[in-house]
């Protein structure tokens, strides 16, 4: 039978794990489906640089039109095209030619004559075979501007992307950490529970030797089960916030952690600290980034003020049938010019509109840099004052489990001391109230040392 259960179990000792903090963000940055779709779009911006470099290579298409038509102006200027047309296309035939002496003879005129094979020729295919090749010359700066701009995007998406990295970092930390904050909970409860039932034990001792009454025993036995309850809100919480640390990780063989994560910072001068801030920010050096995209686009949107100027290369054949021959090829070569005289002052407006977009993007960077001082500055001092207050806690719990003990040890002297279960109750629920208050604070101490961290620039993730 012991063997049969070991069985049964091994598959969940196989597959459970326990983790700690940097082994879970780790897994996070490795696996979370929300970062990797922010890569791809570093990666999809990055393709828009080599689409505007393709621009400045130009287009080179191969084409073939097939046409059958027995349209006159159609069919002669496929003649033409394949170097095919003849005199008997104009009538210019032996037969005709003789009519037409005659004609001139007579002194009769032969400009009305129509000749049959030009108005009405027999229908005709044609294999249209080419090669193309356009290229912009001079595009008045607007690829060289496009191109700096969608380096400047892809630089930007970059920051942003390693800012969403640091980010995620305290989502981490919240679930981790609050799954830490639920197992110290159940520990604390299920102590708790030892103690109510040594109480229930007590009282039912001194029941029994008619030194107490049976009120007592039954508060003990009350808070006991009220105890229970708190047992399973808390293996709830647990449960939660494992179920969160799966869903982050993408790794849902993830049951247990370890203790809290502890994060250590050097407190000693908030100008500093805001300074490193602005120096290490993602999110700063994103900002920056599309400030300086919105000042490349009015360079960009002033191009319509400079011509532009374009290559076109065309290279064929035509002929009836499909074939290759070099009898029938030709030859186009352009340069094309194309200046605006005057577009209603369109130009002008949008380059007007592109200043003011930029002058925007920059009171927002400036915001932006004067937000950075004051989360950090919230942040240092939200974590001081926690710091400061766990310290006070730690004292008032050590106060309160002496109390109890001392409670205890009354409420057995019944005799010398009277006192009732309701007293020591109220010993113990305050001894564990401020049991759970330290718990709760550091908890929140992590979380504020973490929300430190991010906002000086810097990864919880520890450099190996």
């Amino acid at each position: 039978m012991i063997k049969k259960v070991l069985l049964f179990s091994l598959p969940l000792f196989l597959f459970a794990k326990t983790v700690s903090f940097q082994e879970v963000l780790e897994l996070t940055l490795a696996n979370n489906k929300e970062l990797q779709a922010k890569e791809l779009d570093v990666k999809k911006q990055e393709q828009n640089i080599k689409i505007v470099q393709g621009y400045n290579q130009g287009k080179l298409e191969f084409s073939e039109n097939i046409s059958r038509t027995n349209n006159a102006g159609y069919v002669f200027g496929m003649k033409m095209a394949s170097r095919e047309a003849q005199m008997s296309d104009f009538g210019f035939t032996t037969a005709n030619f003789a009519t037409m002496s005659s004609m001139i003879t007579a002194g009769q005129e032969i400009g009305g004559i129509k000749p049959n094979n030009l108005n009405k020729p027999d229908a005709r295919n044609n294999f249209e075979t080419k090669i193309v090749y356009e290229v912009p010359l001079f595009t008045g700066y607007k690829l060289e501007n496009a191109k700096a701009m969608a380096q400047l995007q892809a630089m930007a998406l970059k920051a942003k992307f390693n800012h969403d990295k640091k980010r995620i970092g305290i989502e981490v930390l919240k679930a981790y950490n609050g799954a830490v904050t639920a197992k110290r909970f159940i520990k604390l409860m299920e102590d708790a529970k030892i103690i109510t039932n040594r109480f229930t034990q007590i009282s039912q001792d001194m029941y029994n030797d008619k030194l107490t009454r049976i009120i007592d025993v039954k508060q003990a036995k009350m808070a006991g089960f009220n105890i229970d309850t708190k047992i399973k809100e808390a293996k709830t919480e647990f449960s939660l916030a494992i179920s969160y640390l799966q869903f982050l990780t993408s790794d849902y063989s993830i049951d247990d952690v370890q203790d809290f994560e502890t994060i250590n910072i050097d407190i000693a001068n908030l100008k500093l600290l805001q300074a490193n801030a602005i120096k290490n920010r993602d999110d700063y050096a994103w900002m920056k980034y599309n400030t300086a995209t919105m000042k490349k686009k009015i360079v960009y949107d002033s191009s319509s003020k400079y011509p532009t100027i374009g290559a076109y290369i065309e290279y064929g054949m035509n002929d009836d049938t499909f074939a290759t021959s070099l009898q029938q090829d030709y030859y186009l070569g352009a340069i094309g010019l194309t200046y605006t005289l005057f577009d209603g002052s369109i130009s002008k407006l949008n380059e007007q509109k592109s200043k003011i977009d930029y002058a925007k993007t920059k009171k927002y960077f400036e915001y932006m840099k004067e937000g950075i001082s004051l989360e950090v500055k919230k942040n240092f001092l939200d974590y001081i004052t926690k710091l400061n207050t766990l310290k006070d806690k730690q004292e008032l719990s050590t106060m309160a489990s002496n109390i109890l003990v001392e409670t205890k040890n009354i409420y057995k002297n019944n005799l010398k001391f009277r006192t009732n279960m309701m007293y020591l109750l109220m010993g113990l629920e305050n001894m564990l109230k401020a049991q759970a208050n330290v718990i709760t604070s550091q908890y929140e101490l992590t979380l504020s040392a973490g929300l430190l961290q991010v906002a000086i620039g810097k990864s919880l993730r520890k450099e190996k």
